[in-house]
């Protein structure tokens, strides 16, 4: 007991802990720009149809099925970096810098390929161009958030952590929706190119102001060369596929990861439906959409002190997700019927409280989650946690994917963007479906989830009792 209290008690520096949100601000940012113009980039600048650009989208998600878990368990095992720099930092790094140079892949695709006249060879662009910044991103990704249980052990730390990166990230998000429509321009298909450019150079700036809070400590290394020693005293490591079903009976886990995925598909949907709607709901530049976007970064930023102190009375980061989930499909379903720009830009105020809230707790929950996890199986093998979350979280982006295309072609939106049931569409896919998104993750999260404070708490005993 004494162990657990010390190892709460020891915190990481806050210079650190704001390098490590350094991280929740690349993957958002990112993130926010993939998912905010790489569909509607092929869709209405390139001219491929909603039908392709979908199926690309799909097989996308089938590679993360295969990428994101095979990687995070690839990446637990030693490399001769390890006993120096740590298992996770070399392979964050590397892949940051991979990652933000393969982004600008995606808006290289050359200006004689002509979706209308031959859709095939764009198609293959679209396709493989995603899926390599997608293996890049995963190998970054899946490591950083794999260190956070391990670097920041106790419940407050976690928390102010948490607080600290809730903020530096909804600058991520909402610079990852804000800066690339400062750089094209709706009808002008070289100038997404520049952009890409842009936020390519961003990421890279962003990943060396991370080091500090991704970098691994000495007890880290030392902890994972001990268990390093273990395995290979008793030639007991896990193989992949066992791990793997391992994970699935987890069920807080399996909780976490489908409150996870419902949260992404509404996020994503609205993310990607913003210059829709700039573009035809409200016609304009596409730097107009910057005033909805200050909206939620405002009511996110706000939110994180009245989260806290709400936080404090109820003392469960599950029940903070569940709360905040039903805030944010409260506030998203008024903008189904929304048609101007303040009133989009009041609603994603209202709706950035509830997110704020939502992605505060969310690191901590994933972290008790992995206690519970690594209290059961005696064994810090997270990797394939973190995997399989990554693989949910982008799986979001097939349902992107199927919504638009299934809206667009229901609406004839390819026939005439500007009629009444092509707009209507666009406010669906905008507001009301992500509402029930967020709805159902909500639901069914109180329903599967079991993790108490005093399990929580015993949890972390054991782990300190197991120095894991």
């Amino acid at each position: 007991m004494k162990s657990a209290e010390r190892s709460i008690r020891t915190g990481q520096p806050f210079g650190v802990m704001s390098s490590y949100g350094g991280g929740r601000f690349l993957a958002e940012f990112l993130t926010g720009a993939f998912a905010a113009i790489v569909f509607k980039f092929y869709e209405t600048e390139v001219g491929l149809s909603a039908g392709l650009a979908a199926i690309a989208t799909i097989i996308y998600s089938i590679w993360n099925a295969v990428n994101d878990p095979l990687i995070g368990h690839i990446t637990s095992r030693p490399t001769f970096l390890s006993k120096k720099l740590g298992r996770r930092f070399p392979w964050i790094l590397i892949g940051t810098v991979l990652c933000a140079v393969s982004f600008v892949l995606i808006f290289s695709i050359p200006k004689s390929f002509n979706a209308k006249e031959n859709p095939l060879p764009v198609f293959i662009w679209m396709v493989v161009s995603i899926c390599l910044y997608d293996g890049l991103y995963s190998i970054w990704e899946v490591n950083f958030q794999s260190i956070f249980p391990d670097k920041f052990r106790g419940s407050r730390e976690r928390i102010k952590t948490a607080g600290i990166g809730t903020v530096i990230g909804v600058f991520g998000i909402a610079g990852g929706f804000v800066i690339p429509p400062l750089f094209f321009n709706y009808g002008d298909r070289g100038s997404y190119l520049t952009s890409g450019w842009v936020i390519a150079g961003i990421a890279v700036f962003i990943a060396f102001l991370m080091i500090p809070g991704v970098r691994e400590d000495k007890p880290m290394i030392d902890r994972y060369m001990k268990k390093v020693a273990r395995e290979r005293a008793d030639g007991n490591r896990e193989s992949f596929y066992s791990q793997m079903k391992q994970a699935f009976t987890q069920r807080n886990f399996v909780a976490f990861i489908l409150l996870f995925f419902l949260y992404q598909s509404g996020t994503i949907l609205m993310t990607g439906s913003i210059h829709y709607v700039g573009d035809y709901v409200l016609p304009g530049t596409s730097s107009d959409t910057t005033i909805i976007f200050g909206g939620m970064l405002a009511g996110a930023i706000i939110s994180v002190p009245v989260w806290t102190i709400i936080s404090k009375k109820l003392k469960s980061n599950q029940k903070m997700l569940i709360i905040s989930s039903l805030a944010m499909a409260a506030c998203a379903l008024p903008m189904t019927f929304i048609n101007s720009y303040i009133g989009f830009t009041i609603c994603m105020s209202l709706w950035g409280l509830g997110f704020g809230g939502f992605w505060l707790f969310m690191p901590a929950a994933m972290a008790d989650v992995i206690d519970e996890v690594v209290a059961r199986t005696k064994t810090r093998d997270d990797g394939i946690y973190m995997g399989l979350r990554a693989f949910f979280g982008r799986l979001s982006y097939a349902s992107q994917a199927l919504v638009f295309w299934s809206i667009h072609s229901i609406t004839k939106f390819n026939q005439d963007p500007q009629s009444a049931q092509a707009l209507l569409g666009i406010h669906l896919h905008m507001a009301l479906i992500p509402a029930l998104f967020f709805l159902a993750g909500a639901i069914v999260f109180s329903r599967l989830n079991t993790l108490t404070p005093d399990g929580i708490g015993k949890n972390r005993e054991i782990l300190a009792d197991l120095d894991l």
